[in-house]
């Protein structure tokens, strides 16, 4: 296993990792994985990791801070290595011939955090663990609940009670303890803190536990491995990322800036931020120019992204910043559109990941990408995560009797 520090991503301090040390104990911002790059740079080799055999986050386990957690014939080998796809439509239809989609719905239980929970499930077995808990809208819970079913670890889920109907059910197949709190998601949030705190339980929250951006920047090797290495391209690629907590968009410049220390990735992608009209509270701090985040009372048909105060902001906004990327701001209107339009070229994605469309869309009006420019599009999530808010945007087929006639009628 590679040899690491934590580092406070606001006030530099460092610290040698150890239990339940999740955040800065002096001022109380998330912590930073740094890798001894020192190490790396002159026993790994690019081709170690290029001629690895696995298809999964696990080819990446030199340059992750866990061990190996075995797992072997179970999901936990299956997070990771989503495609990276051309999409010929869907560019002809933008108007952008340099665009790639990554799509992270096949991952096992359907979205992207998968990979933050099978790496800090690793961490949890190699520390002893046998409870981890979190709090989630739904998609967090279930890639815990499904993977830890899969290590025979026990999950407890905090989600809000108005989580979508099938996320909810995935997290109760998964056989995971799971509490519906009457209250927001910032509010079962707060709640799993204390339960972790008063049993002992390892938590796996988001922008909490610094392990999960390391799972997240897994999305960011494979880009490099998958794509930017192999595309010549002399403008700077636009990677279009939903922002709800901020701990993906956190990830993947982690992992970027991983490539950056080791010589393998020449320049930093630029990371463009995109956030619900109802939940926008980096956004704004970012438009703000500001450090401090002020919460919001989120409300957003987005629910994977819908957060009353992001606690990975503070990353997320250097993130953007340090990448020369920005926010864009988007309403519901606008991602159910791009639901509609992502479905008509083959992806079917619940709200969240349709942000990332919407914001790209956007950009193209603002000026902020030209049809010159190297993009990625981030799909996060599949619809069937919300299929409610699926047939919304969708709309409901006619009913008609079995005749050939009814199909004459206008």
């Amino acid at each position: 296993m590679v040899e690491f520090i934590l580092r406070c991503s606001h006030c530099g301090r460092e610290y040698p990792p150890s239990p339940d040390r999740y955040t800065c104990p002096h001022d109380g911002h998330n912590l930073d994985v740094i890798l001894d790059y020192a190490t790396l740079r002159r026993t790994l080799h690019p081709r170690q990791i290029l001629t690895a055999q696995e298809p999964s986050i696990w080819r990446y386990l030199p340059l992750l801070p866990v061990e190996d957690p075995g797992g072997w014939g179970t999901p936990l080998r299956r997070v990771g290595w989503t495609p990276v796809e051309e999409a010929p439509r869907l560019r002809e239809a933008l108007g952008l011939p340099h665009l790639w989609v990554k799509d992270e719905s096949p991952n096992p239980t359907a979205s992207f955090k998968d990979r933050a929970s099978a790496v800090v499930l690793a961490r949890a077995r190699q520390e002893g663990r046998d409870v981890v808990v979190t709090a989630s809208t739904g998609n967090a819970g279930a890639a815990l609940a499904g993977l830890a079913a899969a290590l025979g670890i026990r999950a407890v889920i905090f989600a809000p009670h108005t989580a979508p109907r099938a996320k909810v059910a995935q997290l109760m197949m998964y056989a995971a303890q799971v509490y519906l709190v009457r209250g927001t998601y910032d509010q079962a949030y707060d709640l799993s803190l204390q339960a972790a705190a008063r049993w002992g339980w390892y938590c796996r929250n988001t922008g909490y536990n610094p392990f999960t951006a390391e799972g997240k920047k897994t999305a960011a090797l494979e880009l490099w491995e998958q794509l930017l290495r192999r595309v010549r391209t002399t403008r700077p690629w636009a990677v279009f990322v939903p922002v709800g907590d901020g701990n993906i968009i956190a990830g993947l410049y982690k992992g970027f800036w991983d490539l950056v220390q080791l010589g393998w990735l020449p320049q930093m992608p630029r990371l463009f931020g995109v956030q619900a009209e109802g939940s926008a509270a980096v956004a704004q701090a970012f438009f703000a120019e500001s450090q401090e985040i002020q919460p919001v009372q989120a409300h957003t048909v987005a629910d994977s992204i819908a957060v009353d105060l992001p606690r990975d902001g503070y990353r997320a906004l250097r993130a953007v910043r340090e990448s020369g990327g920005t926010f864009v701001v988007v309403s519901d209107a606008e991602i159910l559109e791009a639901m509609r339009l992502l479905g008509r070229f083959g992806w079917f994605v619940e709200p969240a990941a349709a942000a990332s469309l919407a914001g790209l869309r956007k950009a193209l009006e603002m000026g902020l990408v030209s049809g010159q420019d190297p993009v990625v599009l981030l799909l996060t999530g599949s619809g069937l995560k919300d299929v409610e808010t699926a047939i919304h945007a969708a709309g409901q087929p006619p009913e008609i009797p079995p005749t050939l006639d009814a199909l004459e009628q206008p």
